[in-house]
Order: C-alpha cells, then structure tokens, then sequence
C-alpha cells in the first residue's frame, strides 16, 4: 500500500472534531484523507488506540486507606493541572517523542484523559493503514524506508486537526519533515536513561521491536548496546522538541535514585507542568514582541 492512503485509518473515525467538542472522532481536511476500502474502515474504527484511560479512578491496594488517600489526592492534582495548561493550550495537539520503550503511549493516554483530548499511537494508525498487525511486521514485509513514509503521511494528517494527544514512533524524529508537522502542535520528549530502557525492554521481550530484535545473547546487553547507538544518532533530533521531561530530574525531586519507581502519573504531572511553563513563557515573549512593533509603528507614523 502506497504512503498517501494511510488517512484511511483517520477518515474512519470522522466525527466533527474540530469544533472542539470531544465526540470519539476526528474531522478531516477537505480532500487530505481518503476511504479506499470501506470494509478495511471497520477494522480502523476497532483499533482505535484510546481505550479509556482513568487516572481519576483510584484503586484500594493492600496499602489500605493511606494508599487509596493519596491516589485520589495525586489523580485531583493531576485533574486540576490539566485543567490550567487547557486554558493556554488553546486546543493545540501535543505530540510525545522519545526512545522505545519510554512510555509514550501509557502517559500519553492519561494526559489525553485529564485533558478531554483524544489519543492515538501514530505507529498503530500506520499498522491499521498498511494492513498489517506490527511494526515488526511491516519492517520484515516491506522495510523501514516504507514504514516512516507511511509514518510520515499519518503526522502530516495529525498535524491539521486539533485537541489530539500523539505518541509517536521511536524514530519519528529523524526526518525533518515531521518536524514541520509536530511543530504545529507541541512536542514533548521524555527522556528515559538508557539502562532503565534497556530493562524495561528486556524485560518484555524485543520480538515487537524490529530494530533492536537479536536472535541470540543476553537481552539487556543486546539492548543496550543498541539503544546507545540509536540514542547516539537521535539525540540531537530528540532535542529539537519543545519540551523535555527528563525522568532522572523527576526521580531526584522526589527522593528517588531509580527512573522505574515513577509512575505513569508522575510523568504525567511533571509534562503538564513543563508544558505549563513553555507556552506561558512564549506568550509572555509574543506579547513583547506585538508591544515592540505596535511601538515602532506609532514612532513612525509621528514621524
């Protein structure tokens, strides 16, 4: 299947999103996206990426009622943050970037809940429109080249609509022209020390990850290595985002020395706030910039 029928598994899920109603879909640019197969449609609409996801439900554990506490005291945090950065978001899609394994998707779904913005996971609309159940897959079938311009297609459809949050592909940073697109929105990248990626990935396996998939050796050690090589080749691309989560930096506020006694929701909390910070800092910074020309126009006008 060719890049430009990829809006397939988006104009699926049309539903007057644009107006800034939260309705389950999405509104599509007049002539951007296509239906090609009306029977493949179903399928699309079935794997939407957002199942719910609610931070705000908290759960009692065995930790008792000190535990259930302060769940539901970091799930209204959590909510009310949310509800400070929307005011300045101005329905702008945000768009997470960073290594495999980082946990794009998991905090990406809990900002899309608190947020009432909708999510999708640009790799799966990209298994949805070329037909095919993995990433590893499509990689093994066709190759990478064919994956991140059909990756490529999907942000650039993304990128016209609004009130999205987008976990986006590993390697989606590498070609500049995704860049153009994710800059219409905001771009957020958590940056997760490589060994704690390296366990996490071990840990579940590297069959769904094609590019650090090894038939034999120790599953870190293989991992390892080739995140640092892949991190060594993306750094510079990673850092173009507009904002940077580092998960050491949240780990030491709070007394930790491991990344993986962090939650979801930390992350989560700790990306609002930065967001927070960015586009107020940027609106300050505009409406300086507007004061200084509005000045030098009325300087010249008493000229």
């Amino acid at each position: 299947m060719e890049a430009g029928g990829v809006g397939l598994a988006l104009q699926t899920r049309v539903a007057g999103f644009g107006t800034g109603r939260r309705r389950g879909g999405l509104q599509s640019p007049i002539g951007s996206l296509r239906v090609t197969d009306p029977a493949r449609a179903a399928v699309a609409v079935r794997a939407r990426g957002s199942k719910p996801v609610a931070p705000l439900r908290a759960k009692k554990s065995s930790g008792g009622h000190e535990n259930l506490h302060n769940s539901v005291d970091e799930a209204l945090l959590l909510k009310r943050k949310s509800e400070e950065v929307l005011f300045y978001l101005n329905g702008r899609c945000i768009y997470l970037v960073g290594m495999m394994g980082s946990g794009k998707s998991t905090v990406g779904k809990i900002m899309s809940e608190v947020l009432g913005y909708s999510f999708f996971d640009s790799d799966k609309l990209v298994e949805q429109a070329v037909g095919m159940p993995s990433v590893a897959q499509i990689f093994k079938v066709h190759s990478e080249a064919f994956f991140r311009d059909n990756e490529s297609s999907v942000l650039r459809d993304l990128s016209s609509m609004r009130r999205l949050v987008v976990a986006t592909g590993g390697g989606a940073v590498i070609r500049p022209v995704n860049w153009k697109y994710m800059k219409k929105g905001l771009s957020v990248w958590l940056d997760v020390p490589l060994d704690a990626l390296a366990r996490r990935i071990a840990k579940v396996g590297t069959a769904s990850r094609p590019l650090l998939d090894q038939p034999s050796g120790d599953p870190y050690t293989m991992a390892f290595s080739k995140l640092s090589m892949l991190a060594e080749q993306r750094g510079d691309a990673y850092a173009n985002a507009d904002v940077r989560v580092s998960l050491e930096e949240i780990a030491s506020k709070q007394g930790h020395d491991d990344v993986s006694k962090l939650t979801p929701t930390d992350i989560a909390m700790e990306s609002l706030h930065k967001i927070e910070s960015f586009v107020i800092e940027h609106a300050v910074d505009n409406a300086a910039g507007d004061s200084q020309a509005e000045s030098q126009v009325q300087r010249i006008q008493t000229l």
